[in-house]
């Protein structure tokens, strides 16, 4: 027998619902269920969140608190913070029609939510703003990166357009800051390495180890900048995690305000907003997989030395 269809639920302050399944258990009511599972939230919290009609079940309903507990159902609830900083940076957008909308990101604003984000993210914030719940983030956008970020609005439409990032058809520039080249550096060059997660307390950074090359990126420099730093130009032609941090830190060139390469840095409960990663998500172009049209799209964004 299928699973019910996920029933089409309001967005709670641009947050869609998410859903858990409820296995065998000893438990004698939902409220007990949800508050040992999910104990990242207070058994009161839950509580006060059941009175509020923000647990509901596969229809929609409104589950209250005396709810007794049911193996086999499927609960539905929203993932909401007691409290967030503010980001104080403000997302723009650049393009939209009924399949694609296309955003500049700012610094330090994750695109979905995670961690002790969620109304501090993009997709949230772009969710509550437009009163689109179907957006989705078509491609990977490192929360200290700013510039293009791609959202499809039709999930029947999604998968054509991430496929077209899995299958390396899409062109992406990007620009960053960082230290001038050593004499003995050429570029432009084609920068090509095996790049691997490091482990223990290090596990953030992607570190560079011999063998077959799984990360390509060109590398060329527009100009020089005062302070020995200069203007980069960077095409990835794969998607590794911190491809181009991780790169540009290997040739010697960290990248400007990254706090992972070289040397991975405390996480601070308030990020140095004064102190931005200098990379940019600056250009992205495509063949439309619907449309068969090209697409291509420039950030309004510009990336300041200091």
């Amino acid at each position: 027998m299928s699973r019910p269809a996920k029933p089409e639920l309001p967005l709670l302050h641009g947050v869609n619902a998410s859903a858990v399944a409820c296995p065998a258990g000893p438990w004698l009511l939902l409220l007990d269920f949800l508050a040992e599972r999910l104990s990242l939230v207070a058994r009161e919290d839950w509580l006060a969140r059941m009175e509020r009609g923000e647990v509901l079940d596969e229809q929609g309903q409104v589950l209250p608190a005396a709810t007794p507990y049911r193996q086999g159902r499927r609960v539905f609830y929203y993932r909401l913070l007691d409290h967030e900083d503010p980001i104080p940076f403000e997302a723009r957008v650049l393009f939209r029609d009924e399949q694609l909308l296309v955003v500049d990101k700012p610094h330090f604003l994750p695109v979905t939510p995670k961690g002790r984000y969620v109304q501090q993210t993009l997709l949230v914030r772009l969710q509550r703003e437009l009163g689109i719940g179907t957006l989705s983030p078509i491609h990977r956008l490192d929360r200290e990166t700013a510039g293009l970020t791609l959202f499809s609005l039709q999930p029947a439409q999604r998968d054509a357009y991430q496929r077209l990032f899995r299958e390396r058809l899409v062109e992406k520039v990007y620009e960053a800051i960082a230290p001038a080249p050593p004499l003995d550096l050429t570029l432009p060059m084609n920068c090509r390495s095996r790049l691997v997660e490091r482990e223990g307390e290090a596990f953030m950074q992607m570190q560079q180890l011999p063998g077959e090359p799984n990360a390509e990126t060109r590398i060329a420099m527009i100009e020089t900048l005062a302070g020995g730093l200069a203007r980069y130009e960077l095409r990835p032609r794969t998607g590794i995690k911190h491809q181009l941090r991780a790169q540009m830190n290997a040739l010697g060139l960290p990248i400007l305000g990254d706090r992972i390469y070289p040397v991975l840095q405390p996480v601070e409960d308030r990020p140095d907003y004064s102190r931005p990663l200098q990379l940019l998500a600056r250009r992205i172009a495509f063949e439309d997989p619907l449309s068969g049209q090209p697409r291509s799209f420039e950030s309004g964004m510009r990336l300041m030395a200091p």
